[in-house]
Parts: C-alpha cells; structure tokens; sequence
C-alpha cells in the first residue's frame, strides 16, 4: 500500500482529499512542517468507493497488460526502490514511485482535452549515504496531453520526464529515469528472480473488510547499471532494485493507524518482504503480511505469530518532530533468521504531502550459526503515540 506492500494507500488517499486535481495540470510541491495524519488521508469510513471496482478474490495475472494502468481501480502505483554503489563504493539509496488517482469511476463528458478523471503524483528521492543526505521531491499531474499517464506499446509509465520505460512487449529491460534540480537517476533493471505473486495468489488482504485489499506483485531482486547524479557529480553505478505494483480501491481498516514496510535483500540470495499493519491501540493488526523468497525464487507466505518484530529506539525528525522507530530487530524463529535492521542514514524522511520515513537500511545478522548481511529498503508511516518496545 509501497504498500503494504508497501505503497501508499495514504499518499493517494492524500491526494484526493486535497483536491489537487481541481485545476492542476502540473505543480511541484514544496514540503512543509505540517501534514496530514495518514488516518486522515486515507479518509476512513467516509472514502467513496461506490462505482470503482475491487479486490475481491485472485485473479490470474495477464502480461504485459497488468504492467500498465487499470483505471476501474481508484488506486495504482508503480513502486522501485534500490541501493547502489560506485566503482570506489561509494553507497547510494533511491525511490521512484509514480501514483495513478482517479477521481470518478467513469470519464467526465467533455470536449476539452484537458479535462480527466486520472492524476498522477510521483516521489522521487535518493539518499547519498557518504554525505548523509536525503533528497525528496514530489509532483503532481492530470493525465491529459500527454503530461502524464501509462500506456503499453511501448511499455512507458510517466509523470513529465519521471519516467519507468520498457519495450513493445515486456516491463524489461526497464528504464528508470528521474531529474529534479542537481539530482537525477538514469538506470537499467533487470530481472534476476522470477515475479512473485504477494498475498493469495496476488491478492492481498489488508483488513476485515471484502475487498479492502490490493492486487500485488514483485520483483524482488532487479540488476540494476546506470547514473547517479548529486551536485556536479556523476557516478556510474551498479546494485540491485526491487519493483512493487498494486492496484486496489481500499484504505485503511477504521481501527488501523498506519503501516511498517521491509523490502529486504539477503546476501545469501533471499529476500525478504514484510507489512505490519499497525492498529490505534498500538498494537499489529493480524492481517500483517510476509513473503520470503529463496534464492532460486521460491516464495512462501509468512503469517504475523511467525514474526518477531520489535523496534530499537526511537527517533525524532528535527524538521517535523514526527517520530520513528530508529532501527528495528526481525526474528523469524522458524528459519533460525535473527536480524537487525539499520538506516544507512537516520534522517530520511520523506516531508511530502503526506509525512512518512522511507529510505535505504542495512541488515546485519544470523542464521543460524551463519553471519548474515544484507540490505533493503524501508517505510514507516509516522507514529501517532511514542513508539513502543
């Protein structure tokens, strides 16, 4: 909901209640100290979903079709993240998430070709962990004129030049391309694993509720070559990437406050994705999800009493004072896996419309009597209450 998945039912939800669409064609925005809750985004009970379609039960998974938009939905998003480094190791983190909004079920009757039913928001973010840097931009557009949209043949999601391209036929080799001021990414992923169908059979239930779910899938380890650009500085790097796409027409479950994502990979070829759906009352809600992939791409489900989760420290944002766990302690003990989990960066929140921590970790830990290291990305929605051990 990028998640849970991960991705972010809040921000989209964000998005539609601030009405950016009204008369927007094109806006950058600029963070602020203030933003909403993601409770308050998402909209709770008085969301309107009458008219959109939702997940109900799996569906199979048609490509390259369901790599492009599917507009019945209310939700979409196509979600890379990734850690990089140059020839002398020098390490750096990204994001680039492009959101698809509707604003009605149906297309508006008009002859103008400015007016839409669909917005595109994006973020866009890379963490340059020599200088302890964290840069995050965001923008918004309607999907008239061309300014922004998805479409297949060739396989292009774009919001002005943030841009995901494949070919006529396939998502790759995909072409992740984003520039905002002295910061730009120019990278090419490829597959290194085979998809992996998130949930029951890509349908992944958030709560309770028929159809407060999203339909959800990976790829979970992506080679990835190109540039980084900070400043006047240009790297060549190389590393690896993780995709999440999701589309769905729900929010959040009404005593859900947010979420904890982990999108983690193993150096001995596993991988690792797990939600906690966090609840008002502090606690996990039981709808919390994992998958953990082998390394020949064998994915198995993992429930919440599976999990050992347990933050370790907290820490607060200078600029909005909103709160976070500082790093985090993963135990599954079925798989003899203990690990810690720890920001590359500690302040890598991202000061958007909708506040939330997302930004490169590193894993270190055992399993078994084994050392084992690792890395990854994270996202927290900020914490209402202190956090919690």
């Amino acid at each position: 909901m990028r998640r849970p998945q991960g991705w972010l039912i809040g921000l989209l939800g964000a998005a539609l209640l601030i009405g950016i669409a009204a008369e927007l064609f094109r806006a950058e925005v600029t963070p602020s100290t203030t933003a909403m809750t993601v409770g308050s985004a998402l909209g709770g009970d008085n969301t309107d979903t009458a008219g959109y379609d939702r997940a109900y039960q799996p569906r199979p998974f048609v490509f390259p079709a369901d790599h492009g938009a599917h507009p019945s939905f209310r939700n979409e998003w196509w979600y890379v993240t990734g850690n990089l480094m140059d020839a002398s190791g020098r390490p750096f983190g990204y994001q680039l998430t492009l959101f698809r909004i509707a604003l009605a079920p149906t297309p508006p009757l008009t002859d103008s070709a400015w007016r839409t039913q669909q917005i595109y928001m994006g973020h866009f973010a890379l963490t340059d962990v020599q200088g302890k840097k964290h840069h995050a931009f965001e923008r918004f557009s309607r999907e008239a004129i061309g300014l922004a949209g998805a479409q297949l043949k060739p396989l292009r999601v774009w919001l002005d030049d943030w841009a995901l391209s494949g070919t006529d036929h396939d998502l790759f080799p995909l072409r992740v391309h984003a520039r905002q001021d002295a910061v730009a990414l120019d990278l090419t992923l490829n597959p290194l694993k085979p998809i992996v169908l998130q949930g029951d059979q890509g349908l992944s239930q958030k709560s309770a509720e028929p159809g407060n779910a999203s339909y959800y899938y990976s790829y979970t380890r992506l080679s990835t070559q190109g540039t980084v650009q900070v400043g006047e500085n240009t790297f060549q790097v190389t590393g690896a990437s993780w995709l999440d796409r999701e589309w769905s027409t729900s929010a959040l479950g009404p005593d859900q406050s947010g979420w904890d994502w982990f999108a983690l990979q193993l150096d001995d070829g596993r991988e690792l994705m797990l939600y906690r759906m966090r609840r008002k009352d502090g606690g996990t809600d039981r709808f919390s999800r994992g998958m953990l992939i082998t390394a020949a791409g064998q994915a198995r489900t993992l429930s919440w009493n599976e999990v050992d989760l347990q933050p370790t420290g907290e820490w607060s944002s200078p600029t909005t004072g909103d709160r976070y766990p500082a790093g985090w302690r993963l135990r599954l003990p079925a798989e003899d896996l203990d690990l810690t989990i720890t920001p590359k960066v500690a302040n890598q929140e991202m000061r958007l419309t909708v506040h939330y921590w997302e930004g490169a970790v590193a894993v270190d830990g055992r399993f078994g009597d084994q050392r084992l290291s690792g890395q990854g990305y994270l996202e927290m929605t900020r914490y209402e209450k202190p956090v919690s051990r």
